[in-house]
């Protein structure tokens, strides 16, 4: 790690930005200051991107101005602003597939030999080095290819990527979004050796948990404006929600008994090649959980019912119906939808406008003979977008240019326009503010009482304790428990998702149990 600077941290000064008649930001002041962890949060849309942007030069600012080290700074490109010292780890790595990690963390300065030839052993002793350094040799081959990594790994390419050469000011933009615990603890180990290296770290993310565990202090913006800055030590989470929203959103959840018996998804003995012996039910109006620790095997479940993965053995029956295996096209007919984890990778066209992304999957309805009926198309996409509250100029705005909640709204509009029996969100509050999650949420609970069978995957378990009428856990790709609502609580759902490895200690496993039932 770097040895202590005199860096100052950085700040910006009445800083606005306008894009066209839309004000992004007006008037902030804010400091970073150096060898301190200021988190920044907001709804999605507040203005945090936009500041991050203008700190790296890829956006100029419409009026004010940005310090660094407490003089006026011009960042009139990323270039500038990497040189004057300023880093970003962007939530979405951009990463190159054909070529290793080790290039594409040193793209753009690899170490060459006479006659400009790449220099190998340079590029192995540099990267074994940096790995070593910022405690990730054990979770990051240097060899894999760029199309090879996982979500989790592209984000500590890029983390690795941003820490090359001297920094003075490092944003991280919600780095645990794909991260494991065990890399989210390095990452959380790095930061703070960062800080006090006497870096001005900046830190965005909507994970209340993490903000108290890593920041010292608290910066809010909304509608593009600083709403407060707080010290995070004296901070609660209550006051932060009003601060970022305008208002208590301490009943989030929305609870009601509307499951009816019918069972509408039937799934018996499932296996795939990555899961096993996998059965379970939902029914019409109920919403079951399906928690887990990461690598559980909820994703590829997912998945395999949606017919995007094959399945080895078993049956899945959706309204009487068997679904066939390897036909997502058949499945989506039948009645099932999959909001996926990667809404970006796999359920969005990004350069494509709210109307396309949200017609997608009901064409057939839209057609007259080969030509799809435009004025229909859009009256379809206008109402989904007026019911989620899809906040945008218009359903002719590029999907790309959407805050992550709003991106998640396109994917739902979609699924609401199709009328699914069965719906299954994976992940659907994945890297979106406080104030957008409490719209997700209701929008779950309308659609459980028009009748739709809903199986939702989270990470968060107050989000599955909060939504869920059963809770099904799973481990190892298989289903180790199921809980009723009343029963379920955080201690006795992890005790499920740790079975495996609480069973190979008893004493463990019985503290595990009794904690389950005095909870």
């Amino acid at each position: 790690m770097t040895t202590k600077t005199t860096n100052a941290g950085a700040g910006v000064r009445e800083l606005g930005k306008r894009f066209g008649e839309v004000r992004a930001l007006g008037g902030v002041t804010l400091d970073f200051p150096a060898g301190q962890v200021t988190a920044l949060m907001g709804e999605n849309g507040a203005g945090k991107s936009t500041l991050l942007k203008i700190l790296t030069g890829d956006h100029q600012p419409t009026e004010g101005s940005v310090l660094l080290d407490g003089a006026e700074v011009e960042l009139h490109s990323p270039a500038r602003a990497r040189a004057v010292g300023i880093r970003i780890i962007p939530q979405e790595p951009e990463i190159i597939p054909h070529v290793s990690v080790a290039e594409n963390v040193y793209a753009g300065a690899l170490p060459r030999k006479a006659g400009r030839r790449l220099d190998r052993a340079e590029l192995r002793r540099r990267i074994e080095a940096d790995l070593d350094r910022l405690g990730f040799s054990r979770v990051l081959d240097p060899d894999l290819l760029g199309s090879e990594l996982t979500p989790a790994q592209r984000q500590l390419v890029e983390i690795l990527r941003a820490l090359t050469g001297e920094a003075k000011v490092i944003a991280f933009d919600e780095p645990t979004s794909s991260l494991s615990e065990q890399e989210v603890e390095a990452l959380f180990g790095l930061i703070r050796r960062l800080r006090d290296a006497g870096v001005a770290v900046i830190y965005v993310s909507h994970r209340m948990k993490e903000i108290f565990q890593l920041a010292d202090r608290i910066a809010v913006l909304r509608d593009g404006t600083l709403a407060g800055v707080l010290d995070a030590a004296q901070a609660s989470e209550g006051e932060l929600v009003r601060l970022m929203v305008g208002r208590d959103l301490s009943a989030m959840f929305v609870r009601q008994n509307v499951a009816t018996d019918q069972v509408v998804l039937d799934v018996q003995h499932l296996s795939t090649d990555d899961v096993t012996d996998i059965s379970l039910t939902v029914r019409a109006g109920e919403v079951v959980g399906l928690a887990g620790l990461i690598g559980a095997g909820r994703s590829e479940l997912a998945l395999a019912l949606a017919g995007d993965l094959p399945v080895r053995s078993g049956t899945v029956h959706l309204d009487g119906q068997e679904l066939r295996s390897g036909h997502p096209g058949a499945v989506i007919r039948a009645g099932l939808g999959l909001a996926p984890e990667e809404r970006k990778a796999q359920a969005l066209f990004l350069q494509r406008t709210i109307r396309d992304n949200t017609s997608l999957v009901v064409l057939e309805r839209l057609r007259r003979w080969r030509f799809v009926r435009r004025t229909a198309e859009r009256e379809l996409a206008q109402q989904y977008a007026d019911r989620l509250r899809v906040r945008a100029p218009s359903i002719e705005h590029e999907v790309r240019k959407l805050s992550g909640g709003n991106q998640q709204k396109v994917v739902l509009a979609r699924w609401l326009a199709r009328k699914p029996k069965v719906l299954i969100l994976d992940e659907p509050t994945r890297g979106i503010d406080v104030g957008a999650k409490a719209e997700i949420y209701q929008i779950i609970a309308d659609l459980a009482k028009e009748g739709v069978a809903l199986l939702v995957i989270s990470s968060e378990l107050p989000e599955v304790l909060g939504l869920a009428d059963r809770v099904v856990v799973m481990q190892n790709g298989r289903i180790t428990g199921e809980l009723d609502r009343a029963e379920a609580t955080e201690e006795r759902i992890l005790a499920l998702a740790m079975a495996d490895d609480l069973a190979s200690g008893p004493d463990l496993a019985a503290a595990a149990s009794d904690e389950g039932r005095t909870a």
